[in-house]
């Protein structure tokens, strides 16, 4: 393992973090399942490729279908802009949260402490949940089943969502072509050159210029992944813990609302985004089993 994390660090240093191909990141999950297991045959090891292959192409498709949710409707905004005044406007001054928490925190051509946290927070989004899907497949494939359920059925709501109603995010609706409807910076990547990561944030900078969808603001999957990290654990983890799980969506939350990647509106649904995924997908296992038990 400590090779693998030497091989990994050297790589994401020359060559950036790998987020831009789902096959890419759980390469190197697979090949920390192989250094962790390195006494198993290789049999073993190359079942991660049966179970695994079929979930990357699945992966690979949603990244490419989601760059394509723009075409059909002209994006919103102005409502979310609204939405966000009308909730904290009272507090902000009639401003979003975003443009409330820059005035007070952002410092141009300065990389603060709290930006190398935001960078690793927002970056962390591109490995949390395969991570925690790996671990589950070396530990519980039920376990593993169960969450990868949960996982893209939230995917596939999120992609409709984006189809549906194309939503621009606070960056977006501060550039000039657009309007300059609030006054905001995009700075998710700011940390990285304050710890010599430059070639990660050049990687994550390209991802968000040329493989995203610019108008997938609603619902913030970034946070729904985070939210839905925490709240599968939460069952079977004592109470006195839950207040350090829930820090990380909570941390997620602040690391987009300041660095202009969504609105708090975007986070608060998909924070409910979970909740309807973990109640749709849990009935549908409880008909299943009971259907099952019923044919047998």
């Amino acid at each position: 393992m400590l090779i693998w994390a030497v091989v990994f660090a050297v790589g994401v240093y020359f060559t950036g973090v790998p987020t831009s191909d789902p096959l890419i990141a759980f390469g190197w999950l697979w090949l920390a399942t192989i250094a962790w297991r390195n006494y198993e045959p290789w049999k073993t090891h190359l079942r991660f490729l049966r179970d695994w292959l079929p979930i990357c192409l699945l992966l690979v498709i949603y990244n490419v279908s989601r760059g394509y949710a723009d075409k059909l409707f002209a994006p919103h905004v102005t409502e979310l802009i609204a939405i966000d005044k009308a909730m904290f406007g009272w507090f902000t001054g009639d401003l979003t949260p975003t443009e409330w928490l820059q005035n007070h925190l952002y410092q141009p051509d300065t990389v603060q402490w709290w930006e190398v946290v935001t960078s690793i927070v927002y970056f962390s989004h591109f490995l949390t949940l395969p991570t925690i899907a790996v671990v589950l497949w070396m530990r519980s494939r039920p376990q593993w089943a169960r969450f990868m359920r949960r996982w893209f059925t939230l995917c596939v709501f999120g992609l409709v969502t984006y189809f549906l109603y194309p939503a621009a995010p606070p960056w977006w609706a501060a550039e000039p072509e657009h309007g300059s409807l609030i006054s905001a910076t995009r700075i998710s990547t700011n940390g990285w050159d304050a710890i010599g990561l430059h070639g990660a944030g050049n990687t994550l900078n390209a991802l968000q210029v040329e493989a995203s969808n610019p108008v997938a603001a609603m619902p913030s999957l970034h946070t729904g992944f985070a939210f839905m990290a925490v709240v599968f654990f939460l069952p079977v983890v004592r109470r006195r813990w839950w207040p350090l799980l829930l820090a990380y969506p909570l941390a997620m939350t602040f690391t987009l609302v300041y660095s202009a990647e969504h609105w708090v509106i975007d986070v608060l649904v998909g924070w409910a985004y979970v909740g309807v995924v973990f109640l749709v997908v849990g009935a549908a296992e409880r008909w299943w089993e009971a259907r099952r038990r019923t044919l047998n």
